[in-house]
Order: structure tokens, then C-alpha cells, then sequence
């Protein structure tokens, strides 16, 4: 069952219930048993893998990287490399 916080809206307590997420809770307060609301609170889990943030929406840094990455790679080759490919087919006949 999920966690949800609360908090009271005379004394300001913050305060934890588990409840089903589909059960309707009419939370008081432990303190003063006022009413109280439910909090908006951060997650604990990563999402990991391809497909999630990391991969889909990089840093500003990271997408840098791979633009250079992907301009280097599209780089023609040296022409040594290209004479030397020939060399070798030539001394190979």
C-alpha cells in the first residue's frame, strides 16, 4: 500500500497514512483531530533503462557530446588512409 502524507489545516502537522489508492480517506489529525489535506510529495524510485529521461531529454552537456561525436563520425576519411587501403590492394594482385 502506498504512503500519502497529510497535513492538518489548524495545526500544521505533517503526518503519514497508508491507504489503498483507490480507498477514500478522510484524514484527521493525530495531534489535535482537525482536518486534514493531502500532500503533494517526491517520489523514491528511478526509472531506469532506455527510454526514460535520461536517454530521451540529456543535459545540455550531454547532447553537446553527442552533437561532436556525430560530427566527427560524419568527418570524410583522410586520404592516407583511403592510399593506404589501395596500397594494400595493389600489393595483395
Amino acid at each position: 500500500m502506498p504512503i500519502y502524507e497529510y497535513q492538518c489545516r489548524k495545526c500544521k502537522e505533517v503526518f503519514e497514512i497508508f491507504h489503498k489508492i483507490d480507498e477514500e480517506c478522510n484524514a484527521a489529525c493525530p495531534k489535535c483531530l482537525g482536518p486534514a489535506k493531502k500532500l503533494i510529495s517526491a517520489t523514491n524510485f528511478i526509472l531506469k533503462g532506455s527510454g526514460f529521461y535520461v536517454n530521451d531529454y540529456p543535459s545540455k552537456s550531454r547532447q553537446e557530446a553527442s552533437r561532436s561525436e556525430k560530427t566527427e563520425s560524419e568527418k570524410p576519411k583522410s586520404v592516407k588512409s583511403d592510399e593506404k587501403k589501395a596500397e594494400k590492394k595493389a600489393d595483395a594482385e
